[in-house]
């Protein structure tokens, strides 16, 4: 079973970045595929990107295309998203999950995942 811990949450201004780290352990990370979610108030969780558990293969939701960045290190049993031009509804609790899928495969999806971890605040300011 694997334990998963975000980092890297804040307030930025529209414009800016930021760097989420989703440190994981317990588990033999490099069988997993990995993804983030978000969920503001008020609405339901929702995909924002996936990553196959070699790095071969991505997704991203639409919203967020040409602006975020996943990326794993499975030596350091971490998976990163990398957030530039953030807009104010970028604004959510993000979340790091993961699954174990055979290599090549990414989860797309809110429902699929099957370990979560506890959620880093990003506040985007107007």
């Amino acid at each position: 079973q694997v334990q998963l811990v975000e980092s890297g949450g804040g307030l930025v201004q529209a414009g800016g970045s930021l760097r989420l780290s989703c440190a994981a352990s317990g588990g033999t990370f490099s069988m997993y595929a990995m993804g983030w979610l978000r969920q503001s108030p008020g609405k339901e969780r929702e995909f924002v990107a996936a990553i196959s558990r070699g790095g071969a293969r991505t997704s991203y939701a639409d919203s967020v295309k040409g602006r975020f960045t996943i990326s794993r290190d499975n030596a350091r049993n971490t998976v990163f998203l990398q957030m530039n031009s953030l807009k104010p509804e970028d604004t959510a609790v993000y979340y790091c999950a993961a699954r174990q899928r055979p290599s090549g495969v990414v989860v797309v999806g809110t429902t699929e995942y099957n370990y979560w971890g506890q959620g880093t605040q990003v506040t985007v300011s107007s």
